[in-house]
């Protein structure tokens, strides 16, 4: 039987508990803050109208219940937050958020020496501060504290300010009130920060038109070196145990972390979003099929045919490095980073696998390159398209055109090997060219089919020369070049597959290619393609068309000879 909620429909469980205390708490300690700020404000008038209405702004924080509340308050505050840390199970947080904990992190340290000087000092040392003793402390005898307090105050105000916005963004007189919310959030501080400054430059004045003022006034306050060295001590204890504090339960939630992993099973993830438990010492191609998955292993699961090769998505830092029959096989295949294979992984932690070949694979299909095996990557696409083609077999013999057509390709094909090209399809009179399957970089695959291009026309102009006189008019051919994400695999029906690519990329680049008769010139080079080359384009002009099924335009540059290097 559920328990019934508390009157107005709210149930008070622990999440709602904190979150009340954390308000409460920081809405006592806001008020302090602004009760300070203002006195501190008053510091414009002087130093005596701000010691005068001390009693009456601060008055409360220094009885016994005030201290105990504003003390009861920061413990509170600060004790939620190390909790909030160590229960989070993430830090996928807004900028906000971040700067809200960071800032908060840093508030105690910040503040450490002024609390010990003022409150502890006066309760452990009999020290007497007032502004004047406060301020030449700061301004005076150790000025890095004024830099400290000026920056604790912002601190402080910033952190309050954006957890204030998190608390009134709800309320729906917020958007009304928000510019006079802003307009206070600035000038409070402003003017307390102005009164600070002020003062502390009176109370430098009186110190060098009066040499032994900042000694009569310590003396007054019961200031003394044993008692600045006493501070000093308190304060650093202060400090290293608010480090601790704050390791703590980062160093919480690192051993929440680990006993969870022991705890648990690590878990499978099958590219489907299946999940399924790993026993102790299986091998993913174990756990694949014990869990009703089938999976390619046409070597029973030896590590010898590579058909259950999978793409560890997530988790590949827990895993071992290849080794022995797994490392010989992947290196036999050229395995790129990723890759491993089913039958030979056993995870310990959690992860996720794709498979790259079907359930059916053959032996022959294990013998595949990796990597080609149908993904996603990028990659530097060329289309070639010989011009008016049809006109070579207008007078001459089909054995003449074919033994024209041949040559011309045999110096395309040279051309791509040159400059390390896959030839990909054959389009009748043109083809389709492959660069970067096997690169590091893209920059590499897409500079290399700039050079592609250059062997192209260069032994294009060779062949014609051989065949001037064969031919009524030289060949003339069309490039387009781009580069960009692509589906890259081995396609097409069974025992014929080619390695070839599909996607936008390759429709980009064959309109790119049609379009190097609208501008009457051998190459028209994207500018992405360009970029990633690295060339120099300057002085040359950047020119854009429509391309059919696709939204955007493309960028491109036309050239009627090579391509600049």
């Amino acid at each position: 039987m559920a328990k019934p909620a508390m009157s107005g429909g709210k149930r008070w469980d622990a999440p709602s508990v904190r979150a009340a205390l954390r308000l409460s708490s920081a809405l006592v300690m806001l008020t302090f803050v602004v009760c300070h700020l203002i006195n501190h404000s008053l510091l414009l008038v002087s130093i005596k109208v701000a010691n005068g209405a001390r009693p009456v702004l601060v008055g409360l924080w220094d009885t016994k219940a005030g201290i105990y509340l504003l003390l009861l308050a920061a413990v509170t505050h600060y004790t939620n937050a190390l909790w909030a840390i160590f229960q989070r199970r993430h830090f996928r947080l807004s900028r906000w958020e971040w700067w809200q904990l960071g800032l908060g992190l840093t508030i105690p340290a910040l503040l450490m020496m002024h609390v010990v000087g003022t409150r502890l000092a006066g309760e452990m040392l009999e020290v007497k501060h007032d502004y004047t003793s406060v301020l030449l402390m700061q301004w005076s005898f150790m000025p890095i504290l004024a830099v400290t307090q000026a920056t604790a105050l912002l601190t402080v105000w910033t952190h309050a300010c954006i957890g204030l916005r998190f608390w009134l963004q709800t309320k729906y007189w917020y958007p009304d009130w928000r510019s006079g919310l802003l307009v206070a959030a600035v000038m409070l501080p402003t003017l307390a920060l102005s009164g600070f400054v002020a003062a502390g430059n009176q109370v430098r004045r009186q110190v060098a038109q009066s040499p032994d003022y900042e000694q009569a006034i310590f003396d007054d306050a019961n200031v003394s070196a044993d008692t600045v060295a006493a501070v000093y001590r308190l304060t650093v204890w202060g400090w290293s145990g608010h480090l601790f504090l704050i390791l703590l339960p980062f160093a919480g939630r690192e051993v929440r972390a680990w006993i969870y992993r022991l705890n648990r099973p690590p878990r499978l993830e099958f590219a489907d979003g299946r999940l399924l438990p790993v026993l102790p010492g299986a091998s993913v191609l174990e756990t694949l099929r014990a869990g009703g998955i089938d999976l390619a292993s046409v070597c029973g699961g030896r590590g010898r045919c590579t058909t259950c090769r999978v793409r560890v998505t997530r988790g590949h830092e827990h895993l071992p490095e290849p080794s022995g029959i797994e490392a010989a096989a992947l290196a036999r295949i050229h395995a790129p980073p990723g890759l491993r294979l089913a039958c030979q992984i056993r995870p310990t932690a959690d992860m996720s696998v794709t498979p790259l070949l079907p359930i059916d694979a053959t032996a022959g299909e294990g013998r595949m390159q990796g990597g080609l095996e149908g993904s996603e990557r990028p990659v530097t696409v060329v289309f070639v398209d010989l011009r008016n083609s049809t006109s070579l077999g207008e007078y001459r013999l089909p054995y003449d055109v074919l033994f024209v057509l041949n040559q011309f390709f045999s110096e395309m094909n040279a051309a791509l090997v040159a400059t390390r090209g896959h030839y990909s399809q054959f389009t009748g009179d043109g083809l389709m060219a492959l660069y970067g399957l096997n690169d590091q970089e893209p920059a590499s695959g897409a500079l290399n089919a700039v050079r592609g291009a250059q062997e192209m026309l260069a032994r294009l102009a060779q062949l014609n020369h051989h065949l001037r006189g064969e031919l009524a008019q030289p060949l003339r051919i069309g490039i387009g070049i781009h580069c960009a994400e692509a589906i890259v695999g081995e396609m097409g029906p069974p025992r014929s597959h080619i390695l070839t690519a599909i996607g936008d990329t390759v429709n980009t680049t064959a309109r790119l290619e049609s379009l190097t008769k609208d501008y009457d010139c051998s190459v028209i080079l994207s500018r992405r393609a360009a970029q990633a080359a690295g060339l120099d384009m300057s002085g040359h002009t950047l020119r854009e068309a429509s391309v059919k099924g696709r939204v955007q335009t493309v960028e491109f540059y036309a050239f009627d000879q090579f391509p600049p290097m």
